[in-house]
């Protein structure tokens, strides 16, 4: 079993690719539905530079409905087998349950990215614990199916907050080591527009919880909202939005575009230097 830690290469912004093995993803060129698609995928993100990819197969975009345990072991499970044997990156499964999250540690995964911070099901963290595996915690308010509906936050970067310390005390108390853990404000799950902006406006004091920031916002509704262009147009958006959450403290970026969001980044630290956060 390979201890995985979040401190190797932390000095650097490091990305995660998404490869979505569902059609219900809302960015199509992120779908992949057979081991070859998968395997083309992965490899074009690994040749552009990705440091870890994040695999999927329940979509947990605004609307979706989730599907079962048989179908997303089905879907994942095969595959994450078969693409662990071949690359060298780390591995990251996309999934709240801990039953998937068990099968897929067992094949080759090594990340858990838990879109719950894994407040949903308390058996996650001991998985996470028993397998040596890193977690990325996420927060989400509500469920995918209704999150967009009315989200509602007193103090949205405050109760973010809040949840993703409740999230690093979990992990403490399962005993998964300080370097294993990653956290997650969710942009675009159970925020609004206002709620989403003030996040990354306001990233920079998620550091303060002493963890690696993660931020995906590639292609993501917020980005149309700003410029009125549908997902496959959100480019050069997700690129402006990106570069800011380095600049304001974010050390992992999770990404559909691994290429052009590590140029993007790579220029804008070379510019600011010692200044970035």
């Amino acid at each position: 079993m390979q201890r995985f830690s979040f401190s190797k290469d932390s000095a650097k912004t490091r990305f995660m690719g998404v490869i979505n093995i569902t059609k219900d993803s809302f960015y199509e060129k992120s779908r992949c539905l057979t081991q070859d698609s998968v395997m083309a995928l992965a490899e074009k993100m690994i040749n552009d530079g990705a440091d870890f990819l994040d695999l999927g197969a329940e979509s947990s975009r605004p609307g979706s409905m989730p599907i079962s345990e048989q179908e997303e072991l089905g879907k994942l499970i095969p595959i994450i087998d078969y693409l662990a044997k071949r690359i060298d990156v780390p591995i990251s499964v996309d999934t709240y349950k801990p039953i998937i999250a068990e099968e897929a540690l067992l094949v080759g995964a090594q990340i858990i990215n838990d879109i719950t911070g894994m407040q949903t099901y308390p058996e996650m963290a001991k998985v996470v614990s028993r397998y040596k595996a890193g977690v990325v915690a996420m927060h989400m308010q509500g469920d995918p199916s209704t999150m967009q509906e009315k989200p509602i936050y007193a103090n949205v970067v405050e109760e973010v907050k809040e949840f993703l310390s409740n999230s690093i005390k979990i992990s403490e108390k399962a005993n998964i080591d300080s370097d294993q853990i990653a956290i997650d404000p969710g942009i675009g799950f159970g925020k609004n527009q206002t709620h989403n902006l003030e996040l990354i406006k306001n990233l920079h004091k998620f550091s303060q919880l002493k963890k690696p920031v993660l931020i995906g916002v590639s292609r993501k509704s917020f980005i149309g909202n700003i410029l009125g262009f549908p997902a496959k147009d959100r480019l050069e958006g997700s690129l402006g939005a990106s570069v800011v959450g380095v600049l304001k403290g974010a050390k992992i970026i999770r990404t559909h575009d691994i290429k052009e969001t590590r140029n993007a980044v790579k220029v804008a630290e070379e510019i600011m230097g010692e200044d970035t956060i």
